[in-house]
This record gives structure tokens, C-alpha cells and sequence, in this order.
């Protein structure tokens, strides 16, 4: 796995309606400072979500940053991503491995300690942990843990976490100050009014807490 800054991933859902061209959003949040993209897509058919993953692809080149695909490994496989993230419910983690190589990228989804220990255990490079705060983003999202569940899960694991669920400008140092390595956001980003100044909001409040 190569370096990764994780400071701010943006969760890229191409089904959350975005006030210009989906990609488009992306590069203008991506040259504000996002560190790490990762592609979402829950329901669109794959050859429209691999279409969308080429040409994020093709749009990340110059600024080589991570992009990591949201549970499709095939689509992964097929546009050469750095990674792939994976819930609880999708394929086990030491299949993944066996499937994309030593040398991908696999995040892990957690909620508790116990689901993190054992991502840890098998293998995983990170693990975005929450919803940490109530977040209208995801449909059916799970209950939020709080900052206190997520400063303990921090204290007992070793590999990256990302913080996600709810965060935006007004939350993020609080965030960052339970020992997370960065926040990964949707609606912050993709639902601002201005995606360049949201991105340097969230930037500014993440360094206060890393510097």
C-alpha cells in the first residue's frame, strides 16, 4: 500500500444530487485538498457505474490521490483503483485479499470494537468507523456511536481511521481530537453551496487538531 494521506476523504455518491456536473464537484473539492476519493454508487446499474469510475479515474491522474471503490471489487478490478471498501455485510475481507492483492488498498466498515479488532486482525489497511453523528446521507443508517465510542476504538486499534456519519465544519476538530488520522464526508462537500470553500473549512478545522 502506498502512502495515504487520510486526512480528508470525500465519499463520492453518485446518487446524492449535486448542485453541478458530479465530477466536476469532485475536481473542485480534490484541488482544495481532498486526500482520498471513494466512489459510491448503491443502485446504479454497473455499466454506469464503471463508466463513472473511468472517468474519475481519468480525472484523478493528475493529482494522484487514492481512489477506492465502495463494496464492487469487479469495478475496482476493471478501472486498476487503488482499493476497495467493504461493509459487514459484503465480501469477507480474506477473500478480498486473496482477490485484489497485497499491494490494494481494503477498508473496512465499523461500528464497534469487536468489528474493528477483527478487521485489524485480518488484515485490513483502514477502517472507517461510525456513523459517528446522525447523518440524512445514507438510507437506513445505523445509530450513532458518539465521540466517546470512537476516542476508545481509536485507543485500541493501530492501523487508520477515518471518522464518518455527520461531520461537517462545525463538528470536524472535535472529531479529529479523539486521535482519528482524518474524516471521510459526504453532504459536507456534495451538498455545499460552495464545494471550495466547504472543503477549505473542513481542511482548516482537520489541521488544527493535526498540527
Amino acid at each position: 500500500m502506498k502512502h495515504v494521506d487520510w486526512s480528508l476523504c470525500l465519499i463520492a455518491d453518485t446518487e446524492y444530487p449535486t448542485r453541478t456536473n458530479f465530477i466536476s464537484t469532485i475536481e473542485k473539492a480534490v484541488k482544495e485538498g481532498v486526500s482520498i476519493v471513494q466512489l459510491r454508487s448503491k443502485s446504479t446499474d454497473t455499466r454506469t457505474f464503471l463508466d463513472t469510475a473511468f472517468q474519475l479515474t481519468e480525472m484523478l491522474v493528475p493529482y494522484d490521490i487514492p481512489l477506492i471503490i465502495n463494496d464492487r471489487i469487479d469495478i475496482a478490478l476493471a478501472c486498476k483503483a487503488d482499493g476497495v471498501h467493504l461493509g459487514q455485510k459484503d465480501l469477507p475481507l480474506p477473500f478480498a485479499r486473496e482477490i485484489m492483492g497485497k499491494n490494494k488498498t481494503i477498508g473496512i466498515t465499523a461500528m464497534n470494537i469487536e468489528q474493528a479488532e477483527t478487521a485489524e486482525s485480518q488484515g485490513a489497511d483502514y477502517i472507517g468507523v461510525g456513523p459517528v453523528f446522525y447523518t440524512g446521507s445514507k438510507k437506513k443508517a445505523s445509530k450513532p456511536i458518539g465521540l466517546g465510542k470512537l476516542e476508545y476504538i481509536r485507543k485500541n486499534i493501530k492501523i487508520p481511521i477515518l471518522a464518518i456519519g455527520g461531520i461537517n465544519p462545525q463538528n470536524a476538530a472535535r472529531v479529529m481530537l479523539t486521535g482519528v488520522n482524518g474524516i471521510a464526508v459526504i453532504s459536507a462537500i456534495l451538498g455545499a453551496v460552495d464545494t471550495t470553500v466547504s472543503t477549505k473549512k473542513l481542511l482548516k478545522e482537520i489541521r488544527k487538531r493535526k498540527n
